[in-house]
Parts: C-alpha cells; sequence; structure tokens
C-alpha cells in the first residue's frame, strides 16, 4: 500500500483522467473509473441509479444534445483518502453547445465515494446536486463557486488554496 500522500496524487490523476473522457464525450474512457455496483444520486432522473451500466444511460442522454466538447472546470477539489477507501468532493463548472444551438453553463456540486479494488481505484458512489431556491423549488444552475475568477490549468494538481474569508462570504449570500 503506498503512502496517503501518494494514493490522493493517484486519485487526482485518475479523476483528470475522468475529466478529460467527460470532456470528449468517451463514453467507454469514462465509465471505466467506476465499480460495476456503483450508487448514483444524478441531477436528471431516476432518483437513484444501481449500476454502472444504468449511469451510462444517464450519460448518453446528457451527450448526446451537445454538440461537440463539454467544457467541464473542477474547482476546489478536494481528496481524503484511508487505506482503501476515498472520498472526493467539487464544485464543477459545465458550459456546452447543445445540437439546437442553446448553450448550456452552469454549477454542478459533485461527491465521490471511491474504494480501491484490484489495486484501482474505482467510483462507487456519486451525488451530483446543483442549488435550489428553498421559496421557489427552483434550480439555481447560475449560482457560481467562490473561486469562478480564480486562474488555473484546469488540472487537478496542486489543489487550489482555500481562502477562507471569501468561503466564508459565499456562505453568507
Amino acid at each position: 500500500m503506498q503512502t496517503p500522500a501518494a494514493e490522493e496524487t493517484e486519485i487526482r490523476k485518475d479523476l483528470d483522467d475522468l475529466v478529460q473522457a467527460l470532456r470528449a464525450k468517451d463514453i467507454e474512457a469514462l465509465m471505466a473509473h467506476y465499480a460495476a455496483a456503483t450508487v448514483v444520486f444524478d441531477i436528471r432522473p431516476p432518483l437513484r441509479i444501481e449500476s454502472v451500466d444504468a449511469y451510462r444511460t444517464n450519460f448518453e442522454a446528457w451527450f448526446a444534445p451537445v454538440d461537440g466538447s463539454i467544457d467541464y472546470e473542477v474547482h476546489e477539489l478536494l481528496v481524503t483518502v484511508r487505506d482503501d477507501v476515498a472520498f472526493c468532493h467539487s464544485l464543477c463548472h459545465v458550459r456546452s453547445k447543445r445540437t439546437n444551438g442553446e448553450k448550456a453553463d452552469y454549477w454542478v456540486r459533485v461527491t465521490s465515494g471511491l474504494r480501491k479494488m484490484s489495486d484501482r481505484w474505482m467510483i462507487t458512489h456519486e451525488h451530483i446536486s446543483m442549488p435550489i431556491d428553498l421559496r421557489t423549488m427552483q434550480a439555481q444552475p447560475e449560482f457560481q463557486s467562490c473561486c469562478a475568477d480564480v486562474s488555473h490549468d484546469n488540472k487537478f494538481l496542486p489543489a487550489l488554496p482555500v481562502d477562507r474569508a471569501r468561503e466564508e462570504a459565499c456562505r453568507i449570500r
């Protein structure tokens, strides 16, 4: 077994590969990061997805109306590793052009649980969400991350520094 820091580096590399596959809409490369019995709570129905094959269907439905690649940026990624279990969470900015000409531009929150299986980190649980307005119960896709104006190279290494004052200001909004 590697050190926790080496395991985190491996996970960050795997997540970078996953993002590259998502951007390219490479379904085979993307699904290779998920365990067969993965459980997902996605922003699109159904309420609960209980296999990699079912999750693949959601990705295919998402990719179909997208013209070209998906601009997918990961912000504020945090990875925690203990033995053969890890979790990570991030805020992700998604932009694309649909085949009907409409532009999509929204933020999602992503939390992933991983397990080390046969010497490889696999996603066994994922939860994707979007903030909602509790008065109207409508999604707020335009809500932005506090670090939205931080320039970076879209790589997971190294992690972005956390500005606690800025983070707190965003919570108060």
